[in-house]
Parts: C-alpha cells; sequence; structure tokens
C-alpha cells in the first residue's frame, strides 16, 4: 500500500532570520547544511529538511531546536510515521524531477506532497530505520577516520618535504628554528643541506602532452582515449562516457610511455594525477605525461606533486580565467626540492605510501558500505524485502 507525503507529513515554510538574536547554539539551515547559528529556534526536531530553491535533492535529518531559512522546506511527520524512517524515503526518491524553474532549481508544496511511498506499519518503520542508521553510523565513522588520516597526510607531507628523514636515524630531522645549522639557502627557502632544488625536466626523460586533434571514435574496443578527468587519485578511471577509438587511432596517437610514467591534467582541473600503469589509452591535450628517470623517483615525485608547494607554484603559472591552463614549459620547470640520497628519497615516500594505504583502505570500506546502504534503501523501503521487527519496535509511538 502506498501513501503520499500529504498524508503522512504536513510541509512548512522556513523564515529569514537576519533580525534574530545573536546566539551559538541554534542551528541555522539553508539547503546546503549549517549556515550560522542563533539564539532563536523556528521548530524543533525531529524534522526533515527539504530544499525549496537551490539544491533541492538534498534532505536533512534534524533533532533538536533549529531555524530553517526560507529556502528550505521543514516536514513534519505525523504520530504515525517514524521520522527517520520518513527520512530515509525521501533520501531514496530523486528530487531533481520535480524542479519546476528553468533557472534556479524550485520545488513547490504541491509536488512534494503528491510524492508516494510504501507504506509499512510503525515497528516496520522503526526497524527499517534502525538498520539503515547502523549503516550510516558504520559510514560516517569511516568517512571521519578518512579526513583524519588526510589531515595527518597533509601535515606529514609537509614535515616530509622541508625537513626530510634522517638516513642514519630514520627520524625527521629537527626543525630550522631547532637545528639551523642542518639547512642551507635555496631558490625555495631553507632545505636541508643534502638537498637540493632541482627542474622537474632534470628529473624526467620526457615531458609532453597529448594530441591536440579529435580523433575518430569506435565502440567497444577497450582502447580508450582519456583526459585530465580520467586521472584520479593514482589512478586512470574508466567512465561510462569515456570514449574508445579503433586500432589505427591507437597505433596511430600511441606514446611509448613506460612503468615510470604519471600523468597530471593541465587543463581545467588542474593536479589531477596517476601513475601509468601499461593501460591502453592515448592521451588528450588536457593530459600531461612525465617519464621519469627511474622507480625512485616516480614515487617521490608523485608525492611531490601533489603538495601545497607545488600548487603554490601553478598558481602564479595558470592561465584562463574561466577554464584554467597549465603549460608544458610551466610543468618543465617547476622546482623541486629533493635529497641528493636516494635511500633519504625512498624512505620518505614509503612513509606517505604507507599511510596512503590506510586511506585506500577507508575509502574501499566507505564504498562497499555505500552500496551496501544504497541497495538495502531499495529493498527494505520499496517493500522488495521485508523486515521482523524486534520488540522494542513495538515502544510507543512518537507523539
Amino acid at each position: 500500500m502506498n501513501k503520499t507525503l500529504e498524508e503522512i507529513a504536513v510541509i512548512t515554510y522556513g523564515k529569514d532570520y537576519k533580525k534574530n538574536p545573536p546566539g551559538d547554539n541554534i542551528p541555522i539551515y539553508g539547503t546546503g547544511g549549517i549556515m550560522g547559528y542563533t539564539s532563536k529556534p523556528l521548530n524543533s526536531g525531529p524534522s526533515v529538511l527539504t530544499g525549496r530553491k537551490g539544491s533541492i535533492n538534498k534532505p536533512f535529518y534534524v533533532d533538536g531546536d533549529f531555524w530553517n531559512v526560507d529556502t528550505i522546506y521543514c516536514i513534519k511527520t505525523t504520530p504515525i510515521i517514524n521520522t527517520k524512517w520518513f527520512y530515509y524515503n525521501l533520501c531514496n526518491k530523486n528530487l531533481s524531477i520535480l524542479n519546476e524553474a528553468t533557472g534556479v532549481p524550485s520545488v513547490s508544496t504541491s509536488a512534494l506532497n503528491k510524492l508516494q511511498f510504501h507504506y509499512v506499519d510503525f515497528p516496520h518503520q522503526r526497524k527499517i530505520a534502525r538498520i539503515l542508521t547502523t549503516v550510516d553510523s558504520i559510514i560516517e565513522k569511516t568517512e571521519a577516520a578518512i579526513a583524519k588520516y588526510k589531515a595527518i597526510k597533509q601535515g606529514m607531507m609537509h614535515d616530509l618535504f622541508t625537513r626530510g628523514i634522517d638516513v642514519k636515524t630514520g627520524k625527521l630531522r629537527p626543525k630550522f628554528e631547532d637545528a639551523p645549522e642542518l639547512y642551507k639557502e635555496s631558490e625555495l627557502g631553507w632545505i636541508p643541506k643534502e638537498w637540493e632544488v632541482k627542474r622537474l625536466d632534470e628529473l624526467s626523460k620526457q615531458i609532453g602532452d597529448g594530441i591536440h586533434a579529435t580523433p575518430k571514435y569506435s565502440v567497444n574496443t577497450g582502447l580508450y582515449f582519456i583526459n585530465g578527468n580520467n586521472l584520479d587519485d593514482g589512478k586512470i578511471s574508466i567512465f561510462e562516457s569515456t570514449l574508445c577509438v579503433d586500432k589505427d587511432e591507437y597505433k596511430r596517437h600511441y606514446l611509448a610511455l613506460d612503468e615510470n610514467t604519471l600523468l597530471y591534467s593541465i587543463n581545467g582541473t588542474i593536479g589531477n594525477i596517476a601513475i601509468y600503469r601499461g593501460e591502453k589509452v592515448i592521451l588528450g591535450k588536457s593530459a600531461a605525461y612525465i617519464i621519469c628517470r627511474n622507480k625512485k623517483l616516480l614515487k617521490y615525485l608523485y608525492h611531490y606533486l601533489q603538495t601545497i608547494f607545488v600548487d603554490s607554484f601553478y598558481e602564479n603559472e595558470m592561465t584562463g580565467s574561466t577554464i584554467k591552463n597549465l603549460s608544458l614549459t610551466s610543468i618543465r620547470k617547476t622546482p623541486i626540492r629533493i635529497p641528493k640520497n636516494e635511500n633519504e628519497q625512498n624512505f620518505i615516500s614509503e612513509k606517505i605510501t604507507s599511510l596512503a594505504s590506510k586511506i585506500e583502505y577507508e575509502l574501499e570500506f566507505l564504498d562497499k558500505y555505500q552500496k551496501i546502504k544504497s541497495g538495502l534503501m531499495q529493498d527494505l523501503l520499496t517493500g522488495k524485502k521485508e523486515v521482523t521487527p524486534d520488540p522494542e519496535d513495538y515502544k510507543e509511538m512518537e507523539i
């Protein structure tokens, strides 16, 4: 049995908050989430917030007191409805199709009220909500772990690429402030005495980019034409939209890239990076290739090219106002601070790789549970798969 939103909930409008007394305990919600705080509540949870204008496909579940602005609706469920169950149902809908505007997306209360949901009784709602909340909790903890590891990685990379590792102790050198005698001046500031500054082209066999012409496309050949947007977190990503070429076109534009090659995006989104692993691809002009002199340099440069030092240098080298571009000349002259000792290069790379592996593991774990959640929502909220409520699910309903 289906019920419409109008049968199970009530929609109210938000209000402007600018005349509210200041405060720091009542969150103010807009379509993007919390946008500030006030001392005066407009509503209280449990409630579901969903966009009226702007981002109309991102519902929020809210407990406690809050204020919602006039671009986001507040939805209160009736006593026979578990609010969390309703929230997951709304998340399972593609609210973008309710858009009624040609400019800024907009959705009306009448369109929302017509939405239909597969209705089950309150104990079943509560059981479904508990299952999905448990999965959400795992996802949130994993996202927090990823954020923590990424913050640690950023700090670690800064220390490793400014202080390096003493190969005798295997530990970071003391900071410049604590042991200035261990450092020397360079064009990039103070660096360890055992280091030097090199241009990227001095550490590479060859640097170039992909073809500047449009290739002849084919279908299902397994020979792909990629650009900078296909470079993602160290890998070449092939999407449904990624185009193929035939064998003749592949041979015509084939580049002899070896296992010591880095790919780097230089048009549009600058800085996407991948390690070439023998994939059968031809490159577009927004993907540069950097053939490093050896494997140790590949690992070192892969990490170094993701630092704030490189970002800062390229910030002054980029051209274009809307679409950013980075020339091969800029890539070639990129200054790299690097240890002369290959063992130190390797120690630095290994430490970053070890932490990056933890992040990769957590990302894979996150992807697994996001897929589990998506499948559960589809099965449990549509009635495809039934649940058996536990005794606790028969407790008093929400008032």
